[in-house]
């Protein structure tokens, strides 16, 4: 049964509001409403729109959940999807800002997001167990997983490599034929070049007139985060280095513990990883003229930054059964798929190493790069909340939203003890 409009407000509503964790976890989160619980997408579907995103500029979950809706209901649909997982985290950030704005450091906030982020590490480990469970189904596609995983943690090779590699290894060892397996039927493909007009145009047209209207200020982050939109393969941790070097050093627009502060509080909310945008444009615009102008420059973030994801998605999403139905494409989406479980496997360990740890160093040895965490500025607290976590989901079978509640509760509990 296709859903309404209406069921995709519920679905979509529910996921944008849960969406907690990053990729691994969200990706996770959608295919058990989608396929699991609802079986509005098939497995290899899914599957094949995951290696699509990867592909893609932009955050590859809200792409992902912008594809399930256009699959079902159309560009209405993509638009309804993608907005509801992007809206719920921008809400949440607005608040924060003006709270970190007024107040600075909130202990008690923090506490609560440090139960927030130790049921995050549990969710996206399961969120992997249950990827690698229906993408690694044989010895060559769990060894590109391996190395997957090894290229990006031990020698900071660049995500897209990875992924081409990835590609070109399954396109060139495919032996066997093509699935025959017959996809749901997508919508219509619509004209390529109108698309791109009438999105590309939506997409400039407001930071064209930010230009000539000499609004300096929300002319520059507009344009900057345009262009980061462009270059943000693999999701925000890949272009984050990139993004502190220029808003800190370059623009001077906030100071390098303003942006930890702001990659902190991202990692707690709703939503892709990359609304620290939103965050850093709005307390960008906090301090340089009041909540009005950070109420501007946060939108005008937000326009720049994901418009263009629903550009990159009804552009390619019409021809993606039509690659996967020729058999070496199939193999190198396949061969895609798997690596993209070793780059989430890093990025999990990433996550856990920052919440467990309060200090970690870079081991350096020629071309190899290790984190090495300071095991002396272990949080215990950090790790018992990780436990606990680990109990109500995995043993407890307790739901998301339950679970982030009280460790949240248990987080702030902690600390007033």
């Amino acid at each position: 049964m296709t859903p309404t409009h209406r069921d995709l407000i519920r679905v979509f509503g529910r996921i944008g509001l849960l969406s907690f964790g990053g990729p691994a976890a969200q990706i996770s989160l959608m295919h058990q409403e989608l396929v699991e619980r609802r079986s509005w997408l098939d497995e290899q579907t899914y599957l094949r729109a995951l290696s699509l995103c990867m592909l893609l500029p932009g955050p590859e979950a809200m792409q992902l959940a912008t594809y399930a809706g256009w699959r079902l209901r159309g560009v209405m649909g993509g638009l309804i999807a993608g907005t509801l997982f992007v809206l719920p985290g921008a809400l949440v950030i607005a608040v924060f800002v003006t709270l970190y704005a007024a107040f600075g450091d909130l202990p008690l906030v923090q506490a609560g997001f440090l139960g927030i982020k130790t049921t995050v590490i549990v969710i996206v480990l399961q969120a992997l167990r249950n990827l690698s469970r229906k993408a690694l189904n044989d010895t060559e596609h769990r060894v590109l997983a391996g190395l997957g995983f090894l290229g990006i943690f031990l020698f900071n090779i660049p995500f897209p490599l990875i992924i081409l590699a990835a590609a070109c290894w399954g396109y060139a060892s495919f032996k066997g034929a093509a699935s025959q397996e017959q996809a749901a039927p997508a919508p219509a493909i619509a004209n390529p070049f109108r698309t791109a007009a009438i999105w590309l145009t939506l997409w400039l047209s407001p930071l064209i007139a930010l230009s000539l209207s000499g609004q300096q200020l929300l002319s520059d982050l507009g344009w900057f985060f345009a262009r980061l939109a462009v270059v943000t393969f693999g999701g925000a941790y890949a272009v984050l280095a990139y993004m502190t070097q220029t808003v800190v050093d370059q623009y001077n627009w906030i100071s390098t513990g303003q942006m930890i502060d702001a990659l902190g509080l991202a990692e707690t909310t709703p939503g892709p990883l990359i609304l620290v945008t939103q965050f850093v444009a709005m307390l960008t615009g906090q301090i340089s003229g009041g909540l009005s102008l950070a109420l501007a420059a946060g939108a005008v973030a937000l326009w720049a930054t994901f418009v263009p994801c629903f550009l990159w998605i009804f552009l390619a999403a019409p021809y993606l059964d039509r690659l996967a139905t020729k058999p070496r494409l199939a193999a190198a989406l396949h061969g895609i798929t798997a690596s993209v479980v070793g780059v989430i496997l890093n990025l999990s360990l990433w996550f856990a190493l920052n919440v467990l740890f309060h200090g970690i160093s870079q081991f350096q040895w020629g071309p190899l790069s290790l984190p090495v965490p300071g095991f002396g500025s272990l949080n215990f607290t950090a790790l018992l909340l990780t436990f606990v976590a680990g109990v109500l989901i995995l043993r407890a079978n307790l739901g998301m939203a339950t679970v982030l509640t009280l460790m949240m509760v248990a987080g702030i509990c902690f600390h007033l003890l």
